[in-house]
């Protein structure tokens, strides 16, 4: 008996040092990768945004796949359907957008002019307030007025043309990648199942890669849907009001609504904007942004909810946590992969199972919660 129990301390010591050492790995890996990631953000984003495309192009090369052709010519189909369909969508929207937004040096006497009646009242509440701070301080206020230069907005194509070559480079990157992906997929997909052990776990892994690719393609194709329908209400609404590039406004919409909750709040800063460098009154001039904020919120709080809270939930606070973390990382790139890839990281952490952190701190020293203990604190 005192054998027994002399060895069940030495594994429960050794279980903890084990543990110990696999927790202390795993959190200065978790410090050292976002540094990292950002450090190589020249090939990381690129990589990381093309293995996104492809997941999500995955059910369409299985469609074609099962139609008879081969993977490789099936990959390229597949890989030059998106080009043509993403260099269509952007230049429904770049060009115009750069047309319309060159107009801004021009425009700022008529958007001063539509913003004086807010300004005098807030210059009149600021007066007032400085007015009773000062008789209740007794003391003088000085108000001071600064005026700022606005840069003219070719700067920023000019800045563009000068890094064109590496955006060239990493597109053509992210384009090789994901036609090799796609080309290799199926034989992929066979050697990481087959290649396991056991029955078990080849239905497992199995198991993830499909949930992953349904998970993946699903949330995008769905989203595609719901923001093209919303850019096209959004853009036959500006029509009717006379806005200007009503397409343009539209796809603006429709692209921004991919980043939750702040890609909706710059669409409309920017609604806000074109309408107050369009039009003269200052209420018609802000009708752009209320139209496109009210379509938003029924997309928002209605349809997406509607259709895919049925398949796919995902915490709001993780959306936040994990746009604020690629967003840092990657800028506005790891903004539009944010989502994408914290469902395919929940994939991955639900399938392999989270560590026991709490038991390894508080209880028994381990990072695993055997399955016998988990059954005895089932209700």
């Amino acid at each position: 008996m005192h054998d027994t129990r002399e060895s069940s301390r030495t594994t429960q010591r050794r279980d903890r040092l084990l543990a110990a050492l696999t927790l202390t790995a795993g959190a200065g890996f978790a410090i050292g990768l976002p540094f990292a990631l950002k450090a190589g953000a020249e090939f990381f984003l690129p990589t990381a945004a093309a293995l996104v495309i492809a997941i999500a192009l995955v059910p369409v090369l299985e469609w074609f796949e099962r139609r008879g052709l081969p993977s490789p010519v099936a990959a390229l189909v597949c890989v030059l359907g998106f080009l043509v369909i993403a260099n269509v969508a952007l230049a429904a929207i770049v060009v115009p957008a750069v047309a319309f937004f060159r107009l801004l040096p021009e425009r700022i006497t008529r958007i001063q002019h539509n913003l004086a009646p807010l300004v005098e009242l807030y210059g009149t509440l600021v007066r007032n307030a400085n007015q009773t701070l000062s008789k209740l301080a007794r003391l003088p206020v000085h108000t001071t007025t600064t005026q700022s230069a606005v840069a003219p907005p070719s700067s920023l194509i000019e800045l563009a043309a000068t890094s064109a070559p590496a955006v060239i480079l990493q597109l053509f990157f992210g384009v090789l990648v994901v036609f090799f992906f796609l080309s290799g997929w199926t034989g992929l997909r066979r050697r990481a199942i087959v290649n396991r052990a056991s029955f078990g776990g080849a239905m497992a892994t199995a198991r993830v890669i499909q949930t992953m690719v349904d998970d993946v393609s699903a949330y995008l194709g769905t989203i595609t849907l719901i923001n093209l329908t919303l850019g096209a209400i959004v853009a036959f609404a500006f029509w009717l009001i006379g806005m200007p590039f009503p397409l343009m406004w539209g796809g603006i919409v429709a692209l921004l609504n991919y980043v939750p909750y702040l890609g909706p709040i710059l669409a409309a800063f920017l609604m806000a904007l074109g309408g107050l460098m369009t039009f003269s009154d200052l209420w018609y001039a802000l009708l752009p942004a209320a139209v496109m904020t009210g379509c938003h919120l029924v997309e928002a709080n209605v349809v997406t909810p509607l259709i895919i809270g049925r398949r796919l939930t995902i915490n709001p606070v993780l959306i936040l946590i994990s746009l604020s973390f690629w967003g840092w990382v990657w800028g506005t790139g790891g903004v539009l992969l944010a989502v994408p890839l914290l469902i395919i990281l929940q994939v991955v952490v639900g399938a392999a199972g989270k560590p026991d952190i709490a038991g390894f701190l508080f209880e028994r020293g381990a990072l695993v919660r055997h399955a016998d203990e988990a059954a005895g604190f089932a209700p």
